[in-house]
């Protein structure tokens, strides 16, 4: 019943991301993706648990699709982390390869015929495969994580949500990898970890101040006006340029939004259809711009110096910027001037 219940509920959420929130931005589709293939994976251990002669090409299925839980699942996290907009193609390694051995094995390695190869030996690289994109994305969460245990600090609405998810995904995991008794373990887990995620819903609906699911906007679903957008961008010039927001190593949205006197959703609304970007793309261009004058101005500060000094909290964080927006990382763009 609760393995049902989970994987029903995750369906109707996976559609309501990919189809019914306000904001068009990658990480709800990836999200939604996330929700999608892990709905299937419980799925298929509901209807083995019921009927044990369940098609060979349905277990199949349940397991190919752990080879899109850990992808989907790192997309979602630098989707949020990292600001992914629109025009970026990163999904494509991640998720086209995975596509293609999926593909691949249906067609040469069906389960029916090689169910000793696939039981235990290929659902192990599955599982595998899943906790190296766990890690990973751990790895993308460490600052995240560290603001979530920080007592002067507390996560936004998105943080709070990725936290939630990657939580939820590693103890699925756990308990796929760890239990023979998948399908009542990992029922009664997805099942809380999906209600959650529904009451996360009504918690952002209900707070007006969120950024995620921001209702009664003046600007809601509707196209920023020539003029409007060009106001826009001229206070946020001045922000940057002269007033050196971008150094605030806390700056947040709804910060700027609040300087700029415009609701969050607004500002992110411009950001991502007049500028094509992600607010944290286009803060740290801001950051980076300003560490290579730094860098080419002041060279008896240290890299690290630097990059506090342009709003950077840690010195990983810094180099991983520089490095996706110039092509190199900041020591070797040092040693090209010296």
């Amino acid at each position: 019943m609760f393995s049902a219940l989970g994987a029903v509920n995750g369906l109707f959420l996976s559609i309501y991301f990919a189809f019914f929130t306000k904001q068009k931005a990658y990480s709800n589709y990836f999200l939604s993706a996330l929700l999608f293939v892990l709905s299937i994976r419980i799925i298929k251990s509901v209807f083995f648990h019921f009927n044990p002669d369940l098609s060979q090409a349905f277990i199949q299925l349940g397991l190919s699709a752990c080879l899109l839980i850990g992808p989907c699942l790192f997309l979602y996290t630098v989707s949020i982390t990292r600001g992914i907009h629109m025009n970026h193609k990163m999904w494509y390694y991640h998720i086209i390869p995975f596509i293609i051995i999926i593909s691949i094995t249906w067609f040469l390695i069906p389960y029916k015929a090689y169910k000793s190869l696939w039981s235990p030996y290929l659902v192990r690289v599955i599982y595998l495969q899943w906790l190296l994109y766990i890690i990973i994305s751990g790895f993308h969460l460490k600052d995240t994580f560290k603001k979530l245990f920080a007592k002067n600090k507390k996560l936004n609405d998105f943080e709070v949500l990725l936290v939630s998810v990657f939580i939820g995904v590693t103890i699925i995991w756990v308990a796929y990898f760890t239990s023979r008794y998948t399908s009542y373990i990992v029922g009664a887990l997805s099942f809380s970890f999906v209600f959650y995620l529904l009451l996360l819903l009504g918690f952002f609906k209900r707070n007006k101040n969120s950024t995620f699911y921001e209702k009664g906007a003046k600007y809601t679903n509707k196209k920023i006006g020539a003029p409007k957008a060009a106001s826009i961008a001229n206070q946020l010039d001045i922000l940057m340029n002269d007033k050196e927001l971008y150094k605030s190593p806390d700056l947040k949205l709804s910060d700027v939004a609040q300087e700029l006197q415009i609701s969050p959703h607004l500002l992110s609304q411009f950001l991502n259809d007049n500028i094509g970007k992600g607010f944290s793309l286009f803060l740290n261009e801001y950051r980076i711009e300003a560490a290579e004058k730094m860098i080419g101005l002041k060279k008896h500060l240290t890299l690290e110096a630097i990059g506090q000094e342009c709003g950077f909290k840690s010195n990983s964080t810094f180099y991983s910027a520089f490095k996706k927006i110039k092509g190199l990382t900041p020591a070797k763009f040092k040693r090209r001037l010296d």
